[in-house]
C-alpha cells in the first residue's frame, strides 16, 4: 500500500506538468471598467488581447456591444453569417451585441498580435460566452 501514495503524487506531478505544456488561450486584460453616468444601468470596458503566434479564441458571443481595433500584427475574424476578414494593424471592426464570433485568431504563426476592444454591456451581463459546438 506504500505504493499507492507514490502513484498519486507521480500521476498528480504528470497532470501539472501537461497543463503547464499546454499552451493557454489568449491573454485577456481588463484594462478600464466604468459604470456610464450618462447610459444609466450601462457599463463600458476596454480589453486587451494578445495572442501569442497562431493562437486563437474558441467560438464565442458577446452579451454587450464590442468595437475592435488591432493594434499589432493581424487579427482573422469571423462573426456567424459573414465571411471572414483579415483585419491588419490600425483597422477594427464592429459586432453588435449577442453576435456569435466564429474566428478571431492571429493571422501569424510567427508573429505576435494585440488587440484592443471597448465593450458597452449591463453590469450583470458577461463579457463572453463560450459557443457550444
Amino acid at each position: 500500500m506504500k505504493a499507492l501514495p507514490f502513484f498519486a503524487a507521480a500521476l498528480a506531478f504528470t497532470l501539472s506538468a501537461s497543463a503547464m505544456a499546454h499552451d493557454p488561450s489568449e491573454k485577456i486584460t481588463v484594462l478600464q471598467e466604468q459604470l456610464l453616468k450618462n447610459a444609466p444601468g450601462k457599463k463600458a470596458m476596454m480589453i486587451e488581447v494578445d495572442y501569442k503566434p497562431g493562437q486563437s479564441s474558441i467560438a464565442h458571443k458577446h452579451e454587450g456591444t464590442a468595437m475592435a481595433y488591432v493594434l499589432d500584427g493581424e487579427i482573422i475574424s469571423q462573426v456567424k453569417g459573414e465571411q471572414a476578414i483579415t483585419y491588419k494593424k490600425g483597422q477594427f471592426w464592429y459586432e453588435p451585441a449577442g453576435s456569435e464570433h466564429l474566428v478571431s485568431k492571429n493571422a501569424s504563426s510567427t508573429k505576435p498580435a494585440k488587440l484592443l476592444v471597448f465593450m458597452v454591456l449591463a453590469p450583470d451581463e458577461q463579457v463572453l460566452i463560450p459557443l457550444e459546438n
